[in-house]
Parts: C-alpha cells; sequence; structure tokens
C-alpha cells in the first residue's frame, strides 16, 4: 500500500531521519519517492547523500508531490510550515504531525483558511529510538481519516517500532513518558555507568554493562508474560545485595522522582499546545 505512495517530511531533524532510514531499511518504500525539506543546507546534502532521497528548500514544492506530508518540524514553527505547504494540500493528501502538542484542531484550522478541505489527519508522537528503529509511536486520528490512512500510517510508523492508537486527548501523556523516555533512560544508563566506576569498574566496561543491563532488562520485560513486579522479584533475594540497592533506590525516592519528570514534561506539552492555540486563534 504504502509502496506505490510519494512522502515529504517537512523538517529532518533525527525524527525524520530515523523514519527515512527505516522506511528505506524495511523495503517499505523506494527512495526515489521520499522528498525531505530542511532550512539548513548542510542537513540536506547529509540526509540526501546517506540516504538517496530528493532534498528540497521548499516546504510548498515538496507537498505538492507527495501524497503523504509528515510534519516533523519543531512545535514553535509548525504554523510556518502549514502557512508554507497549505496551498499544495486538497482531500487526497494524508497529512501527518509529529510535533509535540499542537493539535488536530490547530492544524486543520490552518490548512482550511482558505477553503472547507476534509483533510485527511493523523497525529503520531514517535520516540528517538526510532534511530535504532526500535521506536515507541502512539497514533491519533483525525475526523476524515480513512481506514486506508490508519493502515498507512501503522505502516510507516512500524517501520521504526511500536505502533498503539490512543485519542488525542491522551498525546500529552504519551509526550511526556515514551516521547521524552529515552532521555530519562540515558540518564540512568550515566548514572549507573558512573555507580560503577565509584566501585571500581573501569569507565568502559561500567557503561557497556549499564547498556546491556538496561537492554536486557527491557527485553526480558517485553517478551516475559509475567507481571513486571514478579520480574522484580527474580532478581530480589531475601537479604541479598538487589533488596539493599531497592531499598536505597525507594529511600531516595526514584519511584516518584520519575512520576515527576513524566508529569512534567506532559505539563509541558500541554503548555506548547497552549501557545500555538493562541498563536493560532483557538480559544
Amino acid at each position: 500500500m504504502l509502496k506505490d505512495k510519494k512522502i515529504a517530511l517537512i523538517g529532518s531533524g533525527n525524527l525524520a531521519e530515523a523514519l527515512i532510514k527505516g522506511l528505506i531499511k524495511s523495503s517499505a518504500i523506494e527512495p526515489k519517492r521520499i522528498w525531505a525539506t530542511d532550512i539548513s543546507a548542510d542537513r540536506l546534502k547529509y540526509i540526501g547523500d546517506e540516504y538517496n532521497v530528493h532534498t528540497a528548500t521548499d516546504n510548498q514544492l515538496a507537498a505538492q508531490k507527495a501524497d503523504i506530508i509528515l510534519l516533523a518540524v519543531k512545535p514553535q514553527t509548525i504554523l510556518e510550515a502549514l502557512e508554507q505547504i497549505s496551498a499544495s494540500v486538497d482531500d487526497s493528501k494524508l497529512i501527518i504531525s509529529v510535533a509535540a502538542g499542537i493539535s488536530l484542531e490547530i492544524i486543520q484550522k490552518f490548512l482550511n483558511k482558505e477553503k472547507n478541505r476534509k483533510i485527511h489527519l493523523i497525529r503520531a508522537m514517535p520516540n528517538t529510538p526510532a534511530l535504532a528503529l526500535s521506536g515507541a509511536t502512539a497514533l491519533s486520528k483525525g475526523g476524515n481519516t480513512s481506514e486506508e490512512d490508519m493502515k498507512i500510517s501503522f505502516e510507516i510508523f512500524m517501520a521504526v517500532g511500536k505502533v498503539v492508537m490512543v485519542e488525542e486527548d491522551l498525546m500529552d501523556a504519551v509526550t511526556g513518558l515514551s516521547g521524552s523516555g529515552p532521555a530519562y533512560i540515558f540518564l540512568i544508563i550515566d548514572a549507573l555507568a558512573d555507580a560503577g566506576v565509584n566501585v571500581g569498574l573501569p569507565r568502559d566496561i561500567s557503561l557497556a554493562l549499564s547498556i546491556q543491563t538496561v537492554l536486557g532488562s527491557a527485553k526480558l520485560a517485553l517478551e516475559s508474560e509475567e507481571h513486571i513486579g514478579k520480574l522484580k522479584d527474580m532478581v530480589t533475594s531475601p537479604g541479598g545485595t538487589t533488596i539493599a540497592g531497592l531499598h536505597s533506590l525507594e529511600t531516595g525516592g526514584l519511584k516518584a522522582i520519575l512520576m515527576n519528570a513524566v508529569e512534567s514534561a506532559t505539563k509541558r506539552s500541554r503548555e506548547l499546545g497552549a501557545i500555538q492555540r493562541k498563536k493560532a486563534g483557538i480559544n
């Protein structure tokens, strides 16, 4: 289904690159059917040379050529991008946005300034592990989204990892959890590596053990049918080393700290959306 389409990625940052890489590696679509845009000539040169896709600085031109337009710009610049592509959008095109905090209502309003078009819209929130083809993406559909639109969207994001469907009012929470979550995990890996060095391990060995421990634990949690608490108990023997470490984590409030991080990121996603809603004139 996707093989016959042309896709334009408006913005060529890390997430856009991850999608390009995944789509090509999975053979979901040929490079010649992909357009990527960016304001940086150096970035476009890299993307074009690395993946053999079309590149352009003109968002409107890329949107004209595409059946699927994927908005991969920062939330602060999405209104400008929508203005640029508006004339190139019609009822036949599928629009997918990965901009954090930007509602489908905002996109619909900006693309419908001159015409009452039945625009096919999907909101997506992938994360940066998509670069390793191990991302997590949540999708929310707009009012005019067809079953074919959803199948195409799943195909795009399954090329870079796992995909789930949520109602749009949960997308800020998704942003706070899986969208921002990789940064929390990288911080934990860095802390574990520092801790290993602190107790005598060489830096390279400590980092390698920390990364593999997080990777292996996530893989076990994904593949096991056991409850996550049961998996924790499997490592924890009475009076042993693990329960001593867990006691320190609980005393330090690790669980509450992580919960607060997700809550803070969710709140910021809502704030970003509110700023853009105000700019768009939506109460």
